[in-house]
């Protein structure tokens, strides 16, 4: 294993998160696709939440590549969130009442 820090000079933000759970997720997204990264700020964020956020860091050299893939996911929650949304025609309007009312 590798225990040699980052320089912080060779890195840059490629995500920034109120949840440490989301920057979890997709930090292990980045390291799956071979891509080194690290968190700043994940725990700093569970003592005063609003105060912080954790940010996902990569090499410079791998910022398009994160980039890709981060908004790839994006993207596939936002098709997944429609695909949950049921089409118009499926929507049922509730029974009105207006004889009750008369």
């Amino acid at each position: 294993m590798n225990d040699k820090l980052p320089d912080p000079e060779n890195m840059v933000s490629v995500g920034k998160y109120l949840e440490p759970l989301d920057a979890q997720l997709e930090k292990g997204l980045l390291e799956s696709a071979g891509i080194e990264c690290f968190l700043q700020g994940e725990n700093a964020n569970s003592l005063l939440g609003a105060a912080f956020r954790a940010r996902l860091l990569v090499h410079k050299r791998d910022e398009e590549a994160a980039r890709d893939l981060l908004a790839m996911m994006d993207d596939d929650i936002a098709e997944d969130e429609l695909d949950d949304c049921p089409d118009e025609a499926e929507v049922e309007e509730p029974e009105s009442d207006d004889e009750d009312e008369k």
